[in-house]
Protein backbone atom coordinates (compact mmCIF):
# COMPACT_ATOMS: atom_id res chain seq x y z
CA UNK A 1 0.00 0.00 0.00
CA UNK A 2 1.36 3.51 -0.70
CA UNK A 3 0.60 6.30 1.47
CA UNK A 4 -2.41 8.08 0.69
CA UNK A 5 -3.57 11.68 0.08
CA UNK A 6 -7.39 11.46 0.19
CA UNK A 7 -8.95 8.90 -2.05
CA UNK A 8 -12.83 8.35 -2.77
CA UNK A 9 -14.46 5.59 -0.65
CA UNK A 10 -15.84 4.06 -3.16
CA UNK A 11 -12.44 3.10 -4.63
CA UNK A 12 -11.25 1.74 -1.32
CA UNK A 13 -9.63 4.24 1.52
CA UNK A 14 -6.17 2.96 1.40
CA UNK A 15 -4.40 2.27 5.11
CA UNK A 16 -0.72 4.02 4.91
CA UNK A 17 1.72 0.86 6.19
CA UNK A 18 4.22 3.28 7.25
CA UNK A 19 2.00 5.31 9.46
CA UNK A 20 0.71 2.09 10.85
CA UNK A 21 3.77 0.18 11.27
CA UNK A 22 4.60 2.89 14.20
CA UNK A 23 1.67 2.02 16.32
CA UNK A 24 1.61 -0.31 19.30
CA UNK A 25 0.70 -3.28 17.72
CA UNK A 26 0.08 -4.61 21.28
CA UNK A 27 -2.30 -1.38 22.28
CA UNK A 28 -3.84 -1.53 18.69
CA UNK A 29 -5.36 -5.13 19.11
CA UNK A 30 -6.74 -3.48 22.72
CA UNK A 31 -7.88 -0.57 21.08
CA UNK A 32 -9.60 -2.76 18.36
CA UNK A 33 -11.34 -5.15 20.70
CA UNK A 34 -12.63 -2.20 23.08
CA UNK A 35 -14.01 -0.63 19.58
CA UNK A 36 -15.76 -4.11 19.06
CA UNK A 37 -17.02 -5.00 21.97
CA UNK A 38 -21.24 -3.72 21.91
CA UNK A 39 -21.35 -4.99 18.77
CA UNK A 40 -19.78 -8.41 19.52
CA UNK A 41 -22.00 -8.37 22.70
CA UNK A 42 -25.38 -7.23 20.25
CA UNK A 43 -25.88 -4.33 21.42
CA UNK A 44 -24.87 -2.21 18.88
CA UNK A 45 -25.34 -2.90 15.08
CA UNK A 46 -22.95 -1.50 13.57
CA UNK A 47 -19.73 0.58 14.41
CA UNK A 48 -16.46 2.00 12.75
CA UNK A 49 -13.33 3.57 13.85
CA UNK A 50 -10.71 5.40 12.14
CA UNK A 51 -7.35 6.61 13.27
CA UNK A 52 -5.05 9.28 11.58
CA UNK A 53 -2.07 10.48 11.97
CA UNK A 54 1.06 12.92 9.45
CA UNK A 55 -2.03 13.39 7.00
CA UNK A 56 -2.16 9.70 6.58
CA UNK A 57 -5.26 6.75 7.16
CA UNK A 58 -3.77 4.69 9.62
CA UNK A 59 -5.96 2.63 10.59
CA UNK A 60 -10.01 2.04 9.40
CA UNK A 61 -11.75 -0.65 10.66
CA UNK A 62 -15.88 -1.96 9.92
CA UNK A 63 -17.85 -3.82 12.53
CA UNK A 64 -21.24 -5.49 12.51
CA UNK A 65 -23.66 -4.52 9.73
CA UNK A 66 -20.87 -1.44 8.63
CA UNK A 67 -18.42 -1.48 5.79
CA UNK A 68 -16.10 0.78 4.36
CA UNK A 69 -19.01 1.87 1.76
CA UNK A 70 -21.08 2.70 5.23
CA UNK A 71 -22.16 6.46 5.74
CA UNK A 72 -23.38 7.43 9.43
CA UNK A 73 -24.64 10.62 10.30
CA UNK A 74 -22.04 12.07 12.52
CA UNK A 75 -24.42 14.49 14.53
CA UNK A 76 -23.19 17.27 16.57
CA UNK A 77 -19.53 16.11 15.05
CA UNK A 78 -20.73 18.51 12.18
CA UNK A 79 -20.67 21.36 13.74
CA UNK A 80 -16.59 21.59 13.88
CA UNK A 81 -17.21 20.73 10.03
CA UNK A 82 -19.68 24.07 9.94
CA UNK A 83 -17.21 25.53 12.22
CA UNK A 84 -14.05 25.34 10.34
CA UNK A 85 -16.05 26.99 6.90
CA UNK A 86 -16.69 29.96 8.97
CA UNK A 87 -12.93 30.05 9.89
CA UNK A 88 -11.63 30.84 5.97
CA UNK A 89 -14.12 33.58 6.36
CA UNK A 90 -12.31 34.93 9.00
CA UNK A 91 -9.33 33.81 7.33
CA UNK A 92 -10.42 35.90 4.17
CA UNK A 93 -11.47 39.17 6.58
CA UNK A 94 -14.64 38.26 5.13
CA UNK A 95 -15.69 37.94 9.00
CA UNK A 96 -14.74 38.58 12.86
CA UNK A 97 -15.98 36.45 16.05
CA UNK A 98 -16.43 40.00 17.47
CA UNK A 99 -19.01 41.32 15.03
CA UNK A 100 -22.92 41.49 16.16
CA UNK A 101 -24.85 39.01 14.62
CA UNK A 102 -27.67 41.65 13.93
CA UNK A 103 -25.21 43.64 12.11
CA UNK A 104 -24.82 40.60 9.42
CA UNK A 105 -28.13 39.24 9.41
CA UNK A 106 -30.19 42.48 10.48
CA UNK A 107 -33.59 40.14 10.61
CA UNK A 108 -31.89 37.77 13.51
CA UNK A 109 -31.69 41.20 16.01
CA UNK A 110 -35.04 41.47 16.95
CA UNK A 111 -36.13 40.53 20.87
CA UNK A 112 -33.13 42.02 22.20
CA UNK A 113 -30.63 40.03 20.42
CA UNK A 114 -28.96 42.99 19.23
CA UNK A 115 -26.18 42.37 21.30
CA UNK A 116 -25.00 38.81 20.14
CA UNK A 117 -21.82 38.20 18.20
CA UNK A 118 -20.46 35.47 16.29
CA UNK A 119 -18.44 34.19 19.37
CA UNK A 120 -21.12 33.83 21.23
CA UNK A 121 -22.73 31.32 18.69
CA UNK A 122 -19.59 29.48 18.11
CA UNK A 123 -19.50 29.09 21.99
CA UNK A 124 -22.58 27.98 23.18
CA UNK A 125 -23.06 31.49 25.39
CA UNK A 126 -25.29 33.23 23.19
CA UNK A 127 -28.30 32.66 24.93
CA UNK A 128 -30.94 30.65 23.06
CA UNK A 129 -30.14 27.36 23.70
CA UNK A 130 -33.59 26.05 23.21
CA UNK A 131 -34.77 28.10 20.27
CA UNK A 132 -37.24 26.13 17.99
CA UNK A 133 -36.35 25.93 14.77
CA UNK A 134 -38.17 22.75 12.25
CA UNK A 135 -35.35 21.11 9.76
CA UNK A 136 -37.49 21.85 6.84
CA UNK A 137 -37.58 25.77 7.41
CA UNK A 138 -34.60 25.80 5.94
CA UNK A 139 -35.96 25.37 2.84
CA UNK A 140 -38.20 28.69 2.61
CA UNK A 141 -36.12 31.75 3.40
CA UNK A 142 -38.84 33.61 4.65
CA UNK A 143 -39.22 31.04 7.27
CA UNK A 144 -36.38 30.77 8.42
CA UNK A 145 -36.31 34.24 8.71
CA UNK A 146 -39.22 34.85 11.18
CA UNK A 147 -37.56 31.85 12.77
CA UNK A 148 -34.57 33.93 13.66
CA UNK A 149 -36.61 37.41 14.69
CA UNK A 150 -38.89 35.14 17.31
CA UNK A 151 -36.46 33.99 18.90
CA UNK A 152 -36.40 35.32 22.29
CA UNK A 153 -32.84 35.40 25.00
CA UNK A 154 -32.54 33.43 27.99
CA UNK A 155 -29.63 35.36 29.47
CA UNK A 156 -27.35 37.88 28.83
CA UNK A 157 -25.36 36.80 26.09
CA UNK A 158 -21.43 36.15 27.76
CA UNK A 159 -22.80 35.35 30.90
CA UNK A 160 -23.20 32.21 30.95
CA UNK A 161 -22.88 28.96 28.96
CA UNK A 162 -25.05 26.01 27.71
CA UNK A 163 -24.97 23.92 24.50
CA UNK A 164 -27.39 25.07 21.69
CA UNK A 165 -27.90 21.83 20.13
CA UNK A 166 -29.11 23.03 16.78
CA UNK A 167 -29.88 26.74 17.18
CA UNK A 168 -26.80 28.95 17.19
CA UNK A 169 -25.62 26.90 13.90
CA UNK A 170 -28.36 27.70 11.99
CA UNK A 171 -27.29 31.48 12.20
CA UNK A 172 -23.75 30.46 11.61
CA UNK A 173 -25.32 28.54 8.53
CA UNK A 174 -26.97 31.47 7.34
CA UNK A 175 -23.72 33.80 8.12
CA UNK A 176 -21.65 31.61 5.69
CA UNK A 177 -24.52 32.34 2.68
CA UNK A 178 -24.33 36.21 3.77
CA UNK A 179 -20.32 36.65 3.90
CA UNK A 180 -19.71 33.56 1.90
CA UNK A 181 -22.00 34.19 -1.56
CA UNK A 182 -23.09 30.42 -1.62
CA UNK A 183 -25.60 28.20 0.07
CA UNK A 184 -23.57 26.79 3.08
CA UNK A 185 -23.94 23.46 2.03
CA UNK A 186 -22.12 24.53 -1.14
CA UNK A 187 -19.28 26.73 0.36
CA UNK A 188 -18.77 23.22 2.82
CA UNK A 189 -18.76 21.44 -0.22
CA UNK A 190 -16.20 23.25 -2.47
CA UNK A 191 -14.01 25.64 0.44
CA UNK A 192 -13.87 22.12 2.58
CA UNK A 193 -14.52 18.66 1.59
CA UNK A 194 -13.28 19.06 -2.13
CA UNK A 195 -10.55 21.07 -0.51
CA UNK A 196 -9.27 18.67 1.31
CA UNK A 197 -9.81 15.90 -1.55
CA UNK A 198 -12.65 14.36 0.79
CA UNK A 199 -15.79 13.98 -1.61
CA UNK A 200 -17.55 11.85 0.65
CA UNK A 201 -17.96 14.28 3.32
CA UNK A 202 -21.44 15.34 2.77
CA UNK A 203 -23.22 17.95 4.67
CA UNK A 204 -26.31 17.66 2.47
CA UNK A 205 -26.91 13.96 1.26
CA UNK A 206 -27.07 13.54 -2.12
CA UNK A 207 -30.56 11.25 -2.95
CA UNK A 208 -28.63 8.37 -4.72
CA UNK A 209 -26.09 8.29 -1.47
CA UNK A 210 -29.24 7.48 0.88
CA UNK A 211 -28.27 3.56 0.17
CA UNK A 212 -25.37 3.81 1.71
CA UNK A 213 -26.98 5.53 5.25
CA UNK A 214 -26.78 3.77 8.35
CA UNK A 215 -30.45 3.94 10.09
CA UNK A 216 -30.39 5.11 13.00
CA UNK A 217 -31.95 3.18 16.03
CA UNK A 218 -32.30 2.97 19.79
CA UNK A 219 -30.86 0.46 21.64
CA UNK A 220 -31.01 -0.74 25.70
CA UNK A 221 -32.83 0.71 28.43
CA UNK A 222 -32.66 4.04 29.75
CA UNK A 223 -31.93 5.02 33.21
CA UNK A 224 -34.53 6.42 35.80
CA UNK A 225 -34.47 9.54 37.73
CA UNK A 226 -33.85 6.93 40.80
CA UNK A 227 -31.20 5.41 39.06
CA UNK A 228 -28.85 8.58 37.90
CA UNK A 229 -29.69 9.13 42.21
CA UNK A 230 -28.36 5.80 42.90
CA UNK A 231 -24.70 6.74 40.89
CA UNK A 232 -24.66 10.16 42.61
CA UNK A 233 -24.73 12.06 39.47
CA UNK A 234 -26.84 14.51 37.71
CA UNK A 235 -29.55 13.76 35.81
CA UNK A 236 -28.93 14.75 32.38
CA UNK A 237 -31.80 17.83 31.54
CA UNK A 238 -34.50 17.00 28.55
CA UNK A 239 -33.02 18.93 25.39
CA UNK A 240 -34.67 18.80 21.78
CA UNK A 241 -32.34 15.92 21.50
CA UNK A 242 -34.93 13.02 21.41
CA UNK A 243 -35.18 9.65 20.18
CA UNK A 244 -37.78 11.30 17.59
CA UNK A 245 -34.93 13.88 16.00
CA UNK A 246 -32.75 11.46 15.63
CA UNK A 247 -34.58 9.00 14.12
CA UNK A 248 -35.81 11.74 11.79
CA UNK A 249 -32.19 11.22 10.44
CA UNK A 250 -33.25 8.16 8.65
CA UNK A 251 -35.63 10.15 6.16
CA UNK A 252 -34.19 11.48 3.29
CA UNK A 253 -35.34 15.10 2.90
CA UNK A 254 -33.86 15.54 6.21
CA UNK A 255 -30.82 14.24 5.58
CA UNK A 256 -30.82 16.23 2.21
CA UNK A 257 -30.90 19.88 3.99
CA UNK A 258 -27.62 19.19 5.73
CA UNK A 259 -28.22 20.27 9.12
CA UNK A 260 -25.33 22.49 10.30
CA UNK A 261 -24.94 21.65 13.58
CA UNK A 262 -25.92 17.95 12.99
CA UNK A 263 -27.01 16.44 9.76
CA UNK A 264 -22.91 16.10 7.87
CA UNK A 265 -23.03 12.05 6.50
CA UNK A 266 -19.41 10.19 5.84
CA UNK A 267 -17.72 7.37 7.25
CA UNK A 268 -14.87 7.28 9.80
CA UNK A 269 -12.27 7.62 7.90
CA UNK A 270 -13.16 10.85 6.03
CA UNK A 271 -13.88 12.87 9.23
CA UNK A 272 -10.74 11.07 10.69
CA UNK A 273 -8.59 13.25 7.84
CA UNK A 274 -10.65 15.45 7.85
CA UNK A 275 -9.09 16.24 11.16
CA UNK A 276 -6.26 15.58 10.61
CA UNK A 277 -6.65 18.66 7.69
CA UNK A 278 -7.00 20.92 11.18
CA UNK A 279 -3.64 19.79 12.45
CA UNK A 280 -2.00 20.47 9.67
CA UNK A 281 -3.76 23.21 8.01
CA UNK A 282 -4.79 20.92 4.73
CA UNK A 283 -3.53 17.64 3.03
CA UNK A 284 -2.26 15.81 0.19
CA UNK A 285 -4.54 16.00 -2.68
CA UNK A 286 -3.05 14.34 -5.25
CA UNK A 287 0.50 14.12 -4.46
CA UNK A 288 0.16 17.71 -3.30
CA UNK A 289 -0.23 19.43 -0.32
CA UNK A 290 -3.29 21.61 -0.64
CA UNK A 291 -3.18 24.41 2.05
CA UNK A 292 -6.68 25.62 3.55
CA UNK A 293 -5.99 27.18 6.54
CA UNK A 294 -3.30 29.07 8.21
CA UNK A 295 -1.59 28.62 11.05
CA UNK A 296 -2.92 31.95 12.50
CA UNK A 297 -6.59 31.05 11.64
CA UNK A 298 -6.25 27.46 13.34
CA UNK A 299 -4.62 28.89 16.91
CA UNK A 300 -7.27 31.73 16.33
CA UNK A 301 -10.01 28.72 16.31
CA UNK A 302 -8.50 26.53 18.93
CA UNK A 303 -8.11 29.52 21.76
CA UNK A 304 -10.39 29.22 24.83
CA UNK A 305 -12.56 32.04 24.86
CA UNK A 306 -15.26 30.53 27.73
CA UNK A 307 -13.04 31.55 30.36
CA UNK A 308 -14.31 29.86 33.74
CA UNK A 309 -17.93 29.32 32.29
CA UNK A 310 -18.72 26.41 33.59
CA UNK A 311 -21.24 23.80 32.08
CA UNK A 312 -24.41 23.63 34.16
CA UNK A 313 -24.80 19.69 34.08
CA UNK A 314 -21.29 18.66 35.09
CA UNK A 315 -20.11 21.62 36.24
CA UNK A 316 -16.96 21.30 34.76
CA UNK A 317 -15.24 24.20 32.69
CA UNK A 318 -16.82 24.75 29.16
CA UNK A 319 -13.53 24.89 27.99
CA UNK A 320 -15.07 26.17 24.22
CA UNK A 321 -12.57 27.37 21.13
CA UNK A 322 -14.52 28.76 17.71
CA UNK A 323 -17.09 25.45 17.43
CA UNK A 324 -14.97 22.69 19.04
CA UNK A 325 -13.81 21.74 22.38
CA UNK A 326 -10.55 22.06 24.07
CA UNK A 327 -9.64 19.50 26.38
CA UNK A 328 -7.66 21.34 28.65
CA UNK A 329 -6.41 19.95 32.08
CA UNK A 330 -9.34 20.12 34.41
CA UNK A 331 -11.42 16.93 33.51
CA UNK A 332 -11.18 15.72 29.70
CA UNK A 333 -13.34 12.76 30.47
CA UNK A 334 -15.88 15.05 30.97
CA UNK A 335 -16.05 17.05 27.66
CA UNK A 336 -15.29 13.65 25.13
CA UNK A 337 -11.68 12.87 25.29
CA UNK A 338 -9.59 10.05 27.06
CA UNK A 339 -7.69 9.91 29.93
CA UNK A 340 -4.55 9.82 27.72
CA UNK A 341 -5.17 12.51 26.08
CA UNK A 342 -3.07 15.90 26.22
CA UNK A 343 -4.84 19.22 27.62
CA UNK A 344 -4.18 20.52 23.62
CA UNK A 345 -6.41 18.10 21.76
CA UNK A 346 -9.48 19.53 20.50
CA UNK A 347 -12.75 18.25 18.86
CA UNK A 348 -16.52 17.86 18.89
CA UNK A 349 -18.39 14.71 19.60
CA UNK A 350 -21.83 13.58 18.43
CA UNK A 351 -24.89 12.32 20.11
CA UNK A 352 -25.43 8.83 20.02
CA UNK A 353 -21.50 8.02 20.99
CA UNK A 354 -20.15 9.79 17.92
CA UNK A 355 -16.28 10.32 18.62
CA UNK A 356 -14.17 12.86 16.84
CA UNK A 357 -10.94 14.56 18.05
CA UNK A 358 -6.88 15.05 17.10
CA UNK A 359 -4.46 15.56 19.45
CA UNK A 360 -1.50 17.94 18.46
CA UNK A 361 1.12 16.39 20.66
CA UNK A 362 0.90 13.07 19.69
CA UNK A 363 -0.55 13.92 16.17
CA UNK A 364 -3.71 11.30 16.15
CA UNK A 365 -7.15 11.75 14.88
CA UNK A 366 -10.19 9.55 16.65
CA UNK A 367 -13.57 9.14 14.68
CA UNK A 368 -15.47 6.15 15.90
CA UNK A 369 -18.96 6.16 14.98
CA UNK A 370 -22.15 4.00 15.16
CA UNK A 371 -25.87 3.74 14.40
CA UNK A 372 -26.55 2.45 17.89
CA UNK A 373 -27.82 5.23 19.99
CA UNK A 374 -28.01 3.57 23.44
CA UNK A 375 -30.25 4.72 25.84
CA UNK A 376 -28.04 3.92 29.10
CA UNK A 377 -26.35 7.45 28.80
CA UNK A 378 -24.04 6.24 31.30
CA UNK A 379 -22.52 3.66 29.56
CA UNK A 380 -22.54 5.14 26.30
CA UNK A 381 -20.60 7.83 28.18
CA UNK A 382 -17.78 5.20 29.61
CA UNK A 383 -17.77 3.80 26.55
CA UNK A 384 -16.68 7.14 24.54
CA UNK A 385 -14.00 7.65 27.17
CA UNK A 386 -12.57 4.03 27.16
CA UNK A 387 -12.05 3.95 23.61
CA UNK A 388 -10.69 7.74 23.25
CA UNK A 389 -8.21 6.87 26.10
CA UNK A 390 -6.83 3.29 23.86
CA UNK A 391 -6.74 5.55 20.83
CA UNK A 392 -4.84 8.59 22.61
CA UNK A 393 -2.22 6.04 23.68
CA UNK A 394 -1.88 4.31 20.28
CA UNK A 395 1.87 5.38 19.84
CA UNK A 396 5.34 5.13 22.03
CA UNK A 397 5.85 8.75 23.05
CA UNK A 398 9.33 8.92 21.37
CA UNK A 399 8.15 7.87 17.72
CA UNK A 400 7.88 10.59 15.72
Amino acid sequence: MSEISSPAVSAGMTVSRTEFSKLNQARVARFLERVRREVDEGLLPAAQVAVARNGALTLFESFGDANEQSLFCVFSATKAITSSAAWLLMQDSLLDPSERVSEIVPEFGDNGKEAVTVEHLLTHTAGFPHAPFKTLDWLDRETRMQRFRQWRLSWEPGTRFEYHPTSSMWVIAEIIERRGGLAFQDFVRQRVALALGLPEMFLGLPADQNVRAMPCVHVGTGLTSEDYARMGLPEPPVTEVTEEAISNFNRPEIRAVGVPGGGGFMNAATLALFYQGLLHGGLKVNGKFKKVWDENTLSLARKVRTGDLRDPVHGKRANRGLGIVIAGEEAPNYLGFGHTNSPQAFGHNGAGGQLAWADPVTGISLVYLTNGHDRHSVRQGRRGVAISSHAAALTDPTDP
